[in-house]
């Protein structure tokens, strides 16, 4: 017996030999890959190139300012490798003096890598989300570039793992390795 379904919407037995398409490949390339030695590999990547950024002039960087939520945050990106400046947005400030200070001291001039005056690393949780969207529309209105290219990175690569810039820090041993293997390729 037929089921009717099958009946009007396919036009074929239950018994023939149906063929599904296979859908692995197309799922790797939109989650990308589970691997973690790959996602920490691409973290590491972006990781090194902010680092080299984030230098001061005079150590061969550009002096891009990172700017993260709160202390635990710069504690996390020094043991990854930041010696440059970090600037926290949790000081204190309502939101208009701190764009207003991010604006004056970094947006006059452009950077000297000709990149982003600014690299926004807000956690990957919904109100790192708020916060990351709020600072850049404000800045860009202001035409202050800035880079999201980390956070962007870090919240597919680093999502499994945690949330957050300072769950980073649990993976410092085995992100370490690799940023200064990195650097030290560019270099």
């Amino acid at each position: 017996m037929r089921n009717s379904f099958q009946c009007l919407c396919w036009g074929f037995d239950v018994n023939e030999d149906i063929r599904l398409p296979d859908w692995g490949e197309k799922r790797d390339s939109v989650e990308g890959h589970s691997d973690r030695a790959t996602r920490f590999e691409k973290a590491a990547l972006a990781l090194a190139s902010c680092i080299i950024r984030n230098r001061n002039p005079s150590q061969g960087g550009a002096g891009i300012p990172v700017v993260v939520e709160g202390t635990r945050d710069e504690e996390t990106l020094r043991a990854l490798g930041f010696t440059g400046t970090i600037e926290k947005v949790n000081r204190g400030w309502d939101r208009s003096r701190l764009i207003a200070y991010l604006h004056s001291e970094y947006c006059f001039e452009p950077s000297i890598d000709g990149s982003p005056s600014v690299i926004l690393l807000m956690d990957w949780d919904r109100t790192g989300g708020r916060i990351q969207t709020s600072i850049r529309d404000r800045l860009m209105a202001m035409d202050c570039p800035v880079d999201e290219d980390l956070r962007n990175t870090l919240l597919r690569a680093m999502k499994p793992e945690g949330r957050t810039v300072e769950s980073l820090l649990a993976h410092v041993p085995s992100l370490h390795p690799l940023i200064k293997r990195i650097i030290s390729e560019t270099e």
